[in-house]
């Protein structure tokens, strides 16, 4: 069967098409399609353009995950307009896509973003969870994103969107950008760190989108987190701990507001998100505590938890 990933050479992308290249035929859809060949090898296809795709509907299924990195640079009203049309951008056409196709994909799988439930505090959020709709950007971001992507949803298409956490991954996940202050013993909670932090491992990660890809009652919102959010400061400790290193130099918030402007308030507020409708179809997560992930992405293979 044959599958069309979008955003497959990123983070996410590159663990889930390791995961399904030995049962499906995959393209993915690269603005390099030479260095995304190069980068999978043989077996993988690339297209620069969904203007190459002839039919949409020689595809069982396509995974969206494209889109600007949200936090790769300052928000400024460009770098905003930018991550929205990235992700806007090539959700509306392949919803379009699907909606004009006789046959098209039998499943949609589209990314969004637990920036969807805003600062809801302390409060457990479950893809039931209605939230209202503030002047957030996040949340009016990922609001927009899976209202474009529902409206594929038909009797022959079924659609699921997934609400992602925080990756983590041993190379080139938001965990990197977080060790410095603690590979020198300064690290410490952010702002008060009470604040909660939902997360999820990569392998977990490329293993439910492939869960949801395969089960055919499987519809709708899921949240595409681990089990256990916990307040930063727990995070923050717990990192300290896989790394047997100090623990004490809290960030204050008005560093961060400072450094980072707006994009401040995703590390300050949070959110507190359980994946209840994935458990609730059987999915089970291989790592689902913050010590068992961190110790698996920060210590050397010897010394890593076994996984299946």
């Amino acid at each position: 069967m044959k599958l069309l990933i979008t955003g497959g050479t990123g983070l996410i992308g590159t663990e889930l098409v390791k995961r399904l290249r030995e049962r499906y035929s995959i393209t993915v859809l690269s603005r390099k399609p030479k260095r995304a060949i190069e980068h999978f090898g043989k077996g993988v296809h690339a297209l620069a353009s969904l203007d190459e795709v002839q039919n949409i509907g020689d595809f069982y299924g396509v995974i969206n995950l494209q889109g600007e990195g949200i936090a790769d640079k300052r928000w400024s009203e460009r770098q905003k307009l930018r991550i929205q049309q990235s992700r806007w951008g090539i959700t509306r056409q392949l919803t379009e896509l699907i909606q004009q196709s006789d046959t098209p994909p039998q499943v949609f799988i589209s990314g969004s973003a637990i920036g969807y439930y805003g600062d809801q505090g302390s409060q457990t959020m479950t893809e039931d969870e209605v939230v209202e709709r503030p002047e957030d950007f996040a949340q009016q971001l990922c609001a927009e994103w899976e209202r474009l992507a529902l409206a594929a949803q038909s009797e022959k298409t079924r659609v699921c969107i997934v609400r992602t956490g925080v990756v983590l991954a041993s190379e080139g996940s938001a965990l990197q950008k977080m060790l410095p202050p603690y590979l020198l013993g300064l690290g410490g909670p952010l702002g008060s760190g009470k604040q909660y932090f939902s997360w999820i491992h990569l392998q977990d990660m490329a293993r439910l989108l492939e869960f949801l890809l395969e089960q055919d009652s499987c519809h709708g919102i899921y949240n595409a987190t681990a089990p256990e959010p916990v307040p930063q400061a727990e995070f923050s400790e717990t990192i300290a701990k896989v790394l047997r290193k100090s623990h004490f130099m809290r960030v204050p918030a008005w560093t961060l507001k400072l450094l980072l402007g707006e994009m401040s308030q995703m590390l300050l507020t949070g959110q507190r998100v359980v994946p209840a409708r994935l458990q609730q179809a059987g999915f089970e997560f291989n790592y689902p505590s913050p010590a068992v992930a961190l110790r698996d992405c920060l210590l050397p293979p010897s010394s890593r938890p076994q996984s299946s």
